[in-house]
């Protein structure tokens, strides 16, 4: 840690987009013409000033660090202020904190992205990264879960990746109105019957924790090795640097040895109440 993790920069949004009811992306860029160079996977602590400061995870493109993409779920007071902050505003950004997917350990093997709502923010990074070396992956596989069809998360990318980059994008929802379509059920049934080579991929999942549990458990029963398997665990982060401990999982404090950690680390934890 060095004194400059605590001092925020100046971003200035330059676009906004609405996703979804909620749900909003912003491109901003640095004041300072400095970029923000980050692996997929990490992290920045994004200030509304005057309202506070909450973490998100970075959604942008690695190889453009140039401009920072953040989507954002409007939740809260702080969370709000951020969603909603127009094209001209100026926003403070500490970071990029964390550790990423190291999707480069997915080289030469099938790749199994598993998202779950916004949980696809934090992996759009990834697969982006994927698309530009596309040719040294096998199989790349997206497997999605909604609430709904409304709440679909970048929903035309989606069609893009499957359509331009040969990646097999399966979509679910909890429930479809009238009309739908598509797939109803949970995302675990899609892992039952989803096409990979599970001796050699490479598994990314990011979601609600109980969705991120029983995903991974159905990875591991695919014969997928624990280690293999790679979770975001973006729980309660208040400070980014490992000083408050709002973020702590017994001995894990999420901000720094993750949020980006294996199975074979969290399985003892995640089944414990209160953990």
């Amino acid at each position: 840690m060095s004194a400059t993790d605590m001092l925020p920069r100046g971003f200035r949004v330059i676009a906004t987009r609405r996703d979804t009811h909620d749900t909003h992306s912003l491109e901003l860029a640095p004041l300072d013409g400095e970029p923000l160079d980050f692996e997929p996977g990490q992290f920045t602590m994004l200030l509304a000033f005057g309202a506070g400061e909450v973490p998100i995870s970075i959604s942008g493109d690695p190889a453009r660090p140039e401009v920072l993409h953040q989507t954002i779920r409007d939740v809260g007071s702080v969370s709000h202020a951020l969603a909603t902050a127009a094209p001209g505003a100026v926003l403070g950004v500490r970071g990029a904190f964390g550790t990423g997917w190291e999707v480069e350990r997915g080289r030469g093997a099938d790749v199994v992205v598993v998202a779950g709502g916004i949980g696809l923010a934090p992996l759009r990074p990834a697969i982006l990264r994927i698309v530009a070396a596309r040719a040294e992956y096998g199989r790349v596989v997206l497997l999605y879960g909604a609430r709904n069809p409304e709440e679909i998360l970048y929903a035309e990318e989606q069609r893009t990746w499957a359509a331009r980059h040969d990646i097999d994008v399966e979509v679910t929802v909890d429930s479809g109105p009238y009309g739908w379509r598509g797939r109803v059920g949970l995302v675990t049934q899609l892992i039952e019957r989803a096409a990979f080579d599970a001796q050699r991929a490479l598994a990314l999942v990011c979601g609600p924790e109980v969705m991120m549990r029983h995903s991974a458990r159905a990875l591991v029963d695919r014969g997928m090795a624990p280690d293999r398997v790679r979770l975001s665990m973006e729980r309660n982060m208040k400070c980014g640097i490992g000083l408050c401990g709002h973020c702590q999982l017994r001995e894990f404090f999420c901000c720094v040895d993750g949020p980006v950690l294996s199975y074979d680390r969290l399985v003892p934890l995640l089944a414990l109440a209160e953990v």
